[in-house]
């Protein structure tokens, strides 16, 4: 077998595709699992969410449903075209907005908080910090602790498609190269993208640098944590 080692963000299949390689068609037809029951069990009911990277609504739609407030984030017009019901949707990067309004949560979902680029990171979180209420929190999903040596495997979804994780290469620099592939019956997409594990004192760090703390762990495998601003003393 051919070792494959990519570089960069990249993706292969049918119709428009945004900056870093994921396809708008793609990310409409994937189902929520279970992340909707996760997020609502962690939070107060019917509470302003703040989600960044919405993509094209695979969970944005099923919280909105739970009656939920969203405001969906995302740098793609094309995704956010997708995204029927929310409070607001925005196009803006996730490191340059600039909302005057604070939300009772703020999601980073998709596994963002894995972005090669450690001062990128940083920005995502100053933005969810920077958009939580002091009372609120910040849901954050982060990969498994076997994410990158668990391979290859794969997850057949309900809804009839096979999301396969076929390799995750070391680039140099903690970073790892990870390829992707989403097989539907009638069309298949491949995804390139760029990830750096991130070990539990590592994002301990990276939370209290942007003002925030974890504050529980939501499932059992750790993909899901709740973080809160941190407390601040009185003058």
């Amino acid at each position: 077998m051919t070792k494959r080692i990519h570089t960069g963000h990249q993706g292969t299949g049918p119709g428009a595709r945004t900056p870093d390689g994921c396809s708008v068609e793609l990310y409409e037809r994937m189902k929520a699992g279970a992340e909707p029951d996760i997020i609502a069990s962690a939070v107060p009911e019917r509470a302003s969410i703040l989600e960044l990277g919405s993509g094209a609504g695979r969970v944005t739609h099923p919280l909105i449903e739970r009656g939920f407030a969203v405001t969906a984030v995302d740098e793609s017009p094309e995704m956010l075209e997708r995204i029927h019901g929310a409070r607001r949707t925005v196009h803006s990067s996730i490191e340059g907005l600039e909302l005057e309004e604070e939300f009772d949560v703020v999601m980073l979902a998709s596994f963002l908080v894995h972005t090669s680029d450690p001062e990128n990171r940083q920005a995502l979180l100053r933005a969810c910090r920077s958009h939580v209420k002091d009372d609120g929190c910040v849901l954050i999903q982060r990969e498994g602790a076997d994410w990158h040596v668990n391979v290859p495997r794969e997850r057949v979804d309900p809804a009839g498609y096979t999301v396969r994780i076929v390799s995750s290469e070391p680039v140099g620099g903690g970073v790892h190269s990870v390829y992707a592939e989403y097989l539907f019956p009638d069309a298949t997409w491949t995804q390139t993208f760029l990830s750096r594990p991130l070990p539990e004192d590592a994002f301990r760090e990276a939370l209290a640098d942007a003002g925030l703390e974890l504050d529980a762990v939501l499932t059992e495998d750790g993909t899901w944590v709740r973080a809160r601003p941190k407390a601040t003393s009185a003058a």
